[in-house]
């Protein structure tokens, strides 16, 4: 596999930064390419394989007009499956993988400011039990082992985050009873240790990291899931689960301020476990050609891990002013739906119209003081319609979005959009081999529109993309 990007600075909507109308968000070139290879030893009832792959992308920094990230990673992995064996064990898997990351931050005069690496490795064994029969039911499953281990390094005066170095270790099991599709039963368990090791300040650096620390952490996840055939097309499902995890070397020692998106972040040495219960409900129906699917759900949490602006602001060595963002734990509630549909309004031979629906929604407030939390996206609707006749096909899709009033106190709302797009496409032979054309026309209306979950110095410079046409061929050769 093997590909090549390019673009230049995306188009957009006009819209105004101080006092100025643009039509282009600045600095969002890019020029990316990579591949990959692999082979494998494939066997009836197994297989060995390896792969390498490798990705370069050079892009630039929105809200920094001088910087440059010139990026890479390449990465190589191992993988195999066994299965039919005999005994108690029916199928084991395992994986291996490595990857070496890094970015450097280019200045406008071609200096490298900071560089950002990461190496690390992680390994996966999975033993897959044999089915066998319990209570008039089936009994399967799965059991297995993860490991990970990640060494990060930022090298330069722009670096946020110290030298750290992460270890996690993971048990892990998945049980499943099942009468069928009249009933099944499921539950799983995940126990993990996990350090996270902060160098702290380089010898001769100016101190802002402190002196090297590490902390230990023993999250566990644990689900149960029970669901099954309520009549004929329909299908109910509920699940509760308890979950922990532990935070990330950025939420712990971040410290600086970050080029991506031009706040000071800083996390919180002392962070505990993020901790909650989920409750999740669903309901599915499927008749023929004709589908639609309900879920309901909710979480409360002891201590949700949030990025949040301080209302707070600090001079950088250039002398500007940037915003400063923390990273903290607060007791939260977060509930909402999920709907999508799809209903075939008309068939004939050789040709069909079928609607299509999708909306969602999700609210969360602090416990404690029921503001909003940071950065979370509305309400929305899509609705299409899709036109096919023989090898052709033509499509319609309307997206909605409402305007995000629940905002914490430190944001301000982002307005709602509606925006249209047309797609087509034509099946045909080419050369002998399977060929698709296709076309796509995106926000027919060239309407202006911003992600309510993007942090706002980000928002502000980059809205969503203005009028565009994309026009392609897929061969199977």
């Amino acid at each position: 596999d093997a590909f090549a990007r390019r673009t230049g600075d995306l188009r957009v909507p006009t819209f105004t930064v101080d006092g100025l109308a643009r039509d282009r968000v600045g600095n969002s070139a890019s020029q990316a390419d990579g591949g990959a290879l692999g082979a494998s030893r494939v066997w009836q009832d197994g297989y060995l394989g390896a792969s390498v792959d490798t990705y370069r992308n050079d892009y630039g920094v929105v809200v920094e007009p001088d910087v440059t990230i010139r990026m890479k990673r390449d990465r190589g992995a191992v993988a195999g499956e066994w299965r039919a064996l005999d005994g108690p064990i029916s199928t084991v898997r395992a994986q291996l993988a490595y990857t070496d990351y890094r970015h450097q931050e280019v200045e406008g005069d071609g200096a490298v400011g900071t560089t950002f690496r990461s190496q690390g490795g992680d390994a996966r064994l999975e033993l897959v039990q044999r089915a066998r029969p319990l209570a008039g039911g089936q009994l399967d499953g799965a059991w297995g082992a993860q490991l990970e281990q990640l060494r990060f390094s930022a090298l330069g005066e722009e670096a946020f985050v110290p030298g750290t170095r992460t270890g996690q270790q993971a048990l892990f099991g998945l049980q499943r009873w099942s009468l069928g599709r009249a009933l099944h039963v499921s539950a799983g368990l995940r126990a993990e240790q996990v350090r996270v090791a902060s160098d702290g300040d380089a010898d001769g650096a100016t101190p802002r990291f402190g002196a090297a620390q590490q902390r230990r952490f023993h999250p566990w996840s644990a689900s149960v899931e029970l669901g099954g055939a309520l009549a004929e097309g329909w299908e109910a499902s509920a699940s509760l689960a308890s979950t922990r995890r532990a935070p990330t070397f950025y939420e712990l020692y971040a410290d600086g301020v970050h080029a991506a998106t031009a706040a000071y972040e800083r996390g919180d040495p002392a962070q505990q476990l993020e901790r909650g219960h989920q409750l999740d409900l669903g309901l599915a129906w499927r008749q023929g050609p004709h589908e639609a699917r309900l879920t309901l759900f909710r979480n409360q949490f002891a201590n949700y891990i949030a990025l949040a602006a301080t209302g707070q602001q600090v001079s950088t060595d250039e002398g500007d002013t940037v915003p400063v963002y923390a990273f903290g734990g607060v007791p939260a509630r977060l509930w909402g739906w999920e709907l999508e549909g799809r209903w075939q309004a008309w068939a004939g031979r050789d040709q069909a119209l079928t609607l299509t629906a999708q909306a969602d929604a999700v609210r969360g407030v602090r416990s404690d003081t029921g503001e909003a939390l940071p950065r979370l996206a509305p309400w929305r609707l899509s609705v299409g319609a899709d036109w096919r006749d023989g090898a052709w096909s033509l499509g319609l899709t309307a997206q909605h979005a409402a305007t995000q009033s629940r905002v914490d106190a430190q944001d301000s709302p982002t307005p709602g959009w509606t925006q249209l797009h047309l797609n087509t496409r034509w099946q045909t032979r080419w050369a002998g081999h399977d060929a698709v054309l296709f076309a796509r026309l995106g926000n027919l209306g060239d309407t202006l529109a911003r992600s309510a979950s993007a942090i706002a110095t980000v928002r502000a410079l980059s809205p969503l993309p203005g009028r565009s046409l994309s026009a392609g061929v897929r061969l199977a050769l």
